[in-house]
């Protein structure tokens, strides 16, 4: 990876409470919803959903970094990313997000290698990391002329 790399991500609404997001690095539209319980349909990803899954998929890509620059064996990682969404005065948040990074190896005596390898992976996941940056907000409205 180049000193700098874009990545850009195009949201709008498609219908209801339903969208389509469309990325410059990957072929495949994704349909997400509205949480069901926020009027959303079933069986579609949420935002929710898919903040979780990049938590999720970074750790996961950081690890097999890590491990395969320290030549560190393992013979499985399931990272599971649990978030807990409350109503609060403000509105809808997160009150907390638990990541859950389950690694088999193969020899006990490198536990303690594991474990600090799962630690550094935690503190250099980008998406992680990018969830405590400032967010620059640039919205922008325009007025639609009427074709006559």
């Amino acid at each position: 990876m180049e000193e700098a790399d874009q990545f850009r991500v195009l949201a709008w609404w498609s219908s209801g409470r339903n969208g389509i997001a469309q990325s410059n690095s990957a072929p495949n539209t994704i349909h997400f919803t509205s949480p069901p319980a926020l009027g959303g349909m079933d069986g579609r990803w949420t935002p929710e959903d898919l903040l979780l899954g990049a938590i999720a998929s970074s750790y996961t890509t950081t690890f097999r970094m890590l491990a395969e620059n320290a030549k560190f064996e393992h013979t499985d990682l399931q990272v599971e990313v649990e978030g807990v969404l409350k109503n609060a005065a403000t509105g809808y948040s997160f009150a907390e997000i638990h990541v859950r990074a389950n690694l088999m190896i193969p020899d006990e005596a490198e536990r303690a290698r594991a474990v600090k390898l799962l630690h550094m992976a935690k503190s250099l996941c980008v998406v992680s990391r990018a969830l405590a940056i400032q967010q620059i907000f640039e919205p922008v409205v325009a007025v639609a002329v009427p074709v006559a």
